[in-house]
């Protein structure tokens, strides 16, 4: 009883510390204290000069636990310009807490202000004139505030007193988020000054690269608070599995259940009178998931409460579906990419549906994590669908993928709490590119040496020599990207400045080229790929007829029809998925173990695959022979060293072996066509791949130089080939597998 009334008498201390307006706002909303994770980064932020990382669970208060001691700093010590910058992922998420932390505002004298795509150039003019309080942003505007408005940030940054980076998983290991340790370094640059950097996150799965990464450039530790668990996560979890017969051709006025794809019936009778998210992994699946119910729920006389939301859709469009969700007590079901995975409050979501599997036990807890706010049970009901067997097919088109693959990720996380650790790259050569035009364009015109002492001082470039920089300067001379003038300074150059001025060089991530859709010449979204008039597209959940296509403005005119969409519009990548769920997926086919959240139709559909594998060897064997002349490898890594397994197959095994294809299906299974190679003679060369030495000559031919990032063309092909060796293959993943693996 002591030791609860010191605890309680703790935390009333610490609130006494908030800012008024904050204790006010806490007192109106009905808050009896600060949670844990509140309670414990306003110890960091008010007690030590540590960066802060923030890991809780979704609607753990997370958001919060930033803002309230950081807007508590500024009201006791105001900056003279931006006192907090706080970066985000996608433009969304920033619209969400814009209005969240405008409700926390109301009562001080702190401004929110938004920056990004979609913000008036006019409201932009005005944070710059008179430049205070918080600046929510995301990475692309941000490179083009360090581009064009370089003289103006000593003014507008000069007493930043914090940086918030929020879903901080998103960044860790990527391009982007190299990105953004590069602007965080050039604005401390710029200003003489170094911002405290607090990370937020619900999913991480090594907090000792997370640390690093946010302290990266700075000389700043990182506080992690560690909070005992308040008990485990509630969640009901379900997976159905269901053979989809395809086209169903239904008589008009038929409303009866079994006139409807059982597929799509599921998908409208879970979601019926719920407030549901349905998250796809494609743009194409989420947009015909939602004709599909919207269809049902039309002929069976429902109301239309179906949206889709995802990078495709207009602005408008996404706002209304995000409005939606938000009604209280009202239905409402959207399907949606990655866009709703981040952490945007919907309110209280009665469950989650995903189609086919996540990628990733972070991005399944993302998804998660979407239902059950507000302490309520996490709902998640997974469902699948396979085209009806025709007898005709392989033995890998047998097994069910994704079904396995939702289920390692479950149990990955049930058993061990396991969340995949991000990849770092070596060599980031793309974006060092783009950080040294960025750079010369902000200062305008530098000496080689000053160049060289501002980008490879920036983080990611820390393995990156002067001799290999001076290499590709003289390179990026010769391509007149970069110029040197008569006193020997370099300025961008002429072709350097054609791409530097296109608001494409703002994001590091590859361009999509894509054609505007409108009605009546009001914007719908977008698609990739051309449609030719007559085409039938899908969009925003319904279908439309193109009527005219230009391709030199890249826009698409369209009129809704009542008929089935005939053309694709988008084209799509899976993310990569980590060996270790590769290895769980087999374990599921060899173990006996009944899950409980499986369905009737997944549980039979799980049997009939453990027992195909046991009677084909497929989870025990690495190597199946199908025929004379066709074997199918298993190789059960990630995609990564699936890859790079399969690049050997083509350059060395063809050469070698006389094999005459390789066909296969990213990271499950590789077929090979042996033409007059013995299948022993294929699983020895893969047993010698764990003695032999590797070399990149194994795996690429002599001339090649892959080009995956979005300046890739503007490297010399050595750096192209060094890049990709240390980043785009894994050989020391596959040795481990062909000295581990049975063949």
């Amino acid at each position: 009883m002591v030791r609860v009334q010191a605890f309680m008498l703790q935390y009333s201390m610490l609130e006494s510390r908030l800012a008024p307006f904050i204790q006010e706002y806490m007192y109106r909303n009905g808050w009896a204290s600060l949670r844990p994770i509140q309670a414990e980064a306003c110890r960091v932020v008010f007690d030590s000069d540590d960066h802060l990382l923030v890991s809780a669970g979704t609607a753990a208060g997370k958001t919060e636990a930033a803002f309230i001691p950081v807007l508590t700093q500024l009201y006791n010590q105001p900056s003279s310009g931006i006192g907090a910058l706080y970066i985000g992922p996608i433009k969304a998420l920033i619209n969400d807490q814009f209005e969240r932390l405008t409700d926390l505002l109301e009562m001080a004298d702190i401004p929110v202000q938004m920056w990004h795509g979609d913000v008036a150039q006019s409201q932009k003019t005005r944070v710059l004139k008179n430049p205070r309080g918080i600046l929510q942003i995301t990475p692309e505007s941000l490179e083009s505030l360090l581009i064009n408005k370089a003289k103006e940030l000593g003014r507008v940054f000069g007493q930043l007193q914090f940086v918030i980076i929020d879903e901080v998983h998103a960044f860790i290991g990527s391009d982007r988020g190299d990105q953004v340790l590069c602007q965080l370094t050039r604005l401390a640059q710029l200003t003489g000054n170094e911002a405290r950097r607090i990370g937020l996150s619900a999913t991480l799965g090594d907090y000792a690269l997370a640390e690093r990464w946010l302290a990266a450039g700075t000389r700043r530790c990182v506080t992690t608070p560690k909070l005992e668990s308040a008990g485990a996560r509630k969640i009901q979890l379900a997976i159905e599995h269901f053979y989809d017969p395809g086209l169903v051709v239904r008589a008009i006025g038929d409303d009866r259940d079994q006139s409807f794809n059982p597929y799509h019936l599921h998908l409208f009778q879970q979601t019926l009178h719920q407030k549901c998210l349905v998250f796809a992994n494609g743009r194409t699946a989420a947009e015909d998931a939602v004709t599909a119910m919207r269809s049902i729920a039309l002929s069976k006389g429902y109301a239309d409460v179906y949206y889709v939301h995802h990078g495709s859709i207009s602005a408008d469009l996404r706002a209304v579906a995000e409005a939606a969700m938000r009604k209280l007590d009202q239905p409402a079901v959207t399907a949606a990419t990655v866009t709703f995975e981040m952490g945007i409050d919907l309110g209280q979501l009665d469950r989650v549906i995903q189609l086919e599997s996540p990628s990733s036990v972070a991005s399944f807890l993302q998804r998660l994590g979407r239902s059950g706010r507000r302490g309520g049970v996490s709902e998640m009901r997974l469902v699948f669908a396979e085209e009806k067997p025709t007898g005709e097919e392989t033995l890998p088109e047998q097994v069910p993928w994704q079904l396995l693959q939702a289920i390692a990720l479950i149990q990955l996380y049930l058993e061990e709490q396991w969340i995949e650790p991000p990849q770092s790259l070596q060599y980031p050569y793309s974006l060092l590119y783009h950080q040294t035009l960025s750079t010369l364009a902000s200062y305008g015109e530098m000496t080689p040496a000053a160049l060289a002492q501002q980008v490879l001082k920036l983080p990611p470039f820390e393995q990156v020599t002067q001799d290999d920089y001076r290499l590709l300067l003289r390179y990026w001379i010769e391509l007149n990207h970069v110029e040197i003038t008569e006193t020997k300074t370099l300025i961008i150059g002429l072709k350097g400045e054609k791409i530097v001025r296109n608001f494409k060089f703002y994001a590091i991530f590859p361009d999509n080229e894509e054609y505007t859709v409108s009605h009546n010449g009001k914007a719908i979204g977008s698609i990739m790929v051309s449609p030719g008039t007559g085409d039938r597209i899908s969009l925003s959940g319904h279908v439309w007829e193109v009527i005219d296509v230009n391709d030199k403005t890249k826009s698409v005119k369209v009129r809704p029809t009542d008929k089935a969409a005939n053309a694709s519009s988008w084209r799509g990548t899976t993310g990569d998925i980590h060996t270790k769920v590769l290895q769980r997926m087999r374990r599921v086919l060899q173990e006996e173990q009944v899950y409980p959240y499986l369905q009737e139709g997944a549980k039979v559909r799980l049997k009939v695959a453990r027992d195909y594998a046991r009677k084909t060897g497929l989870a025990t064997q690495t190597v199946v022979l199908l025929e004379d002349e066709y074997a199918c490898i298993f190789p059960w890594i990630g995609s990564r060293g699936f890859r790079t397994l399969e690049r050997y197959l083509r350059n060395h095994c063809r050469s070698a072996l006389k094999t005459k294809g390789v066909r296969g299906q990213t990271p499950y299974f590789l077929g090979v066509n042996l033409g007059k190679c013995p299948v022993e003679s294929l699983r020895s060369e893969l047993q010698e791949l764990g003695h032999r030495p590797l070399s990149s000559e194994l795996f690429m031919a002599e001339d090649e130089t892959p080009k995956v990032q979005k300046y890739d063309a503007y490297l010399p092909p050595e750096f192209l080939r060094k890049q990709f060796v240390a980043d785009g293959l894994a050989m020391a993943d596959v040795r481990s597998w062909a000295l581990g693996d049975r063949f």
